[in-house]
């Protein structure tokens, strides 16, 4: 057994770092031993930071984005086109589409997908509100923006099943060739996906 080379409270950051997604046992001491070095330029600000967010950051309750705000600042933004709503199953894939400028429409957070083999049913979404808000007056679109998985999928069928009786369009991601991709390099799926969802050129 190796020999511990810091005392425990190192350690114990060393620990914490490493729970963080990507980052290993290794990756995390790399990463706290910069912090140390750093302390005054990044420990402290990111200390207060962390304590900003302990005390500040909460789930939006109309779409379950997280801000300092509630609602948060997309859905109380005028700009915004109250007759889409863009459903992504977390909070992450509302993030990218805001960072691609991709819609103009509201967000609604699920939190995941169905999952059966984890044990992540309806119940666990927020499915139910998402069917509220499909039936207000002013919303004409629902866009289903979840993953091409099985488990993307089986969530989105049963979404379109549900909103069956709302006055929407709902509609999904289109699939298939990425903007600067190659068919040799793609896979069966990917091609088959693309050739079925071909467009007028």
């Amino acid at each position: 057994m190796a020999a511990s080379v810091a005392g425990p409270e190192i350690e114990r950051l060393i620990q914490l770092l490493a729970r963080l997604p990507g980052l290993g046992p290794r990756s995390a001491r790399r990463a706290a031993l910069h912090l140390i070095k750093k302390r005054e330029a990044l420990m402290t600000p990111l200390t207060s930071a962390l304590q900003v967010a302990i005390d500040k950051i909460q789930v939006c309750k109309t779409c379950g984005n997280i801000d300092t705000q509630n609602p948060c600042t997309v859905c109380t933004d005028p700009r915004r086109d109250p007759s889409i709503i863009v459903v992504v199953a977390d909070v992450a894939d509302l993030w990218a589409l805001e960072r691609a400028n991709a819609t103009n429409g509201r967000y609604h957070v699920l939190g995941a997908t169905l999952s059966p083999l984890d044990g992540v049913g309806p119940q666990d979404l927020t499915i139910d509100q998402l069917v509220a808000r499909a039936h207000a007056s002013e919303v004409s679109e629902i866009i289903l923006a979840l993953n091409a998985t099985v488990d993307g999928q089986t969530t989105a069928h049963y979404i379109t099943d549900l909103l069956s009786e709302a006055n929407v369009r709902v509609t999904r991601l289109a699939h298939g060739v990425p903007v600067g991709g190659e068919l040799d390099y793609l896979d069966e799926g990917t091609l088959s996906a693309a050739m079925r969802q071909r467009t007028l050129f």
